[in-house]
C-alpha cells in the first residue's frame, strides 16, 4: 500500500473559480500530489507536494475532500495506492511546472470544466467533490 496526498488548488480569475491542473510524465492532465514522507501528516504532504510540483508557495489549506484509490502493476508487483486530496486556495504567484519531476505544464481551468480536462476518472471525481464543497466565502481575502 502506498499513501499520497495532494490538492485541488483554486483561484478566482475574473470572478470565476479556476482549478490548477498539471500535465504529468505520462502526458495526462491531473492534480498535484505525492508520497507521504516519514513523520509527515497528510495535510503537510499535500501542501509540500503542491508547492513542489507547481512552484506556488502562498497556499492556504482548506478542508479534506476525498480519498481515492487505484491499483497498478510495477516491476511485476501489484501496488494499491491511496491519495487524499485537500481543497486549497492560492491568490498570488504564477505556477511553474516541476520539470525535474516530469510535470511539463500547469494550467488554470474553470472549476466547472475541470472534471472534463482531467485525464484520470478517479481524479475527475476529486474535482467534482471540490465543486460540491467550494463556496467563494472560503477564500481568503488576502
Amino acid at each position: 500500500m502506498v499513501e499520497t496526498a495532494g490538492g485541488v488548488v483554486l483561484r478566482e480569475i475574473d470572478r470565476v473559480p479556476h482549478v490548477l491542473v498539471i500535465r504529468d510524465p505520462y502526458k495526462k492532465w491531473g492534480l498535484p500530489k505525492g508520497h507521504i514522507e516519514e513523520g509527515e501528516t497528510r495535510p503537510e504532504t499535500a501542501l509540500r507536494e503542491v508547492a513542489e510540483e507547481t512552484g506556488l508557495s502562498e497556499l492556504e489549506l482548506g478542508p479534506e475532500l476525498i480519498t481515492i484509490d487505484w491499483e497498478f502493476r510495477a516491476g511485476g508487483e501489484r501496488i494499491h495506492k491511496f491519495a487524499t486530496f485537500f481543497l486549497m486556495f492560492c491568490e498570488v504567484g504564477d505556477p511553474a511546472p516541476a520539470l525535474g519531476e516530469g510535470i511539463t505544464e500547469t494550467r488554470w481551468v474553470p472549476l466547472d470544466d475541470a472534471h472534463r480536462r482531467i485525464s484520470y476518472q478517479n481524479a475527475s471525481a476529486v474535482v467534482k467533490a471540490a465543486q460540491e464543497r467550494y463556496s467563494p466565502s472560503q477564500e481568503s481575502t488576502g
